[in-house]
């Protein structure tokens, strides 16, 4: 059970990072050189960066719900015996 949960945040997480990096590099990218910012940390990157990194917490704890439900009825269930 607590491999699963070791699994998705060794492999899960940081895949979820990387797309988030790759995304905003595009994005932050495309706007400097469409010119609708000053340089590549505003504008468009800031905007869409926030919902990107909120949508990616939300992804991530959906993932690891299940498991972290299944560990805490387990010990309630083991402390109750």
């Amino acid at each position: 059970m607590k491999n699963h949960i070791l699994i998705k945040v060794m492999l899960v997480l940081p895949l979820i990072i990387f797309v988030d990096y790759v995304f905003m590099a595009v994005v932050g990218g495309g706007a400097s050189i469409l010119g609708f910012g000053e340089s590549f940390y505003c504008g468009a990157y800031c905007s869409i960066g926030i919902g990107v990194v909120l949508a990616s917490v939300v992804l991530f704890i959906f993932v690891l719900l299940p498991d972290l439900k299944k560990i805490l009825t387990h010990k309630t269930h083991v402390e109750a015996s």
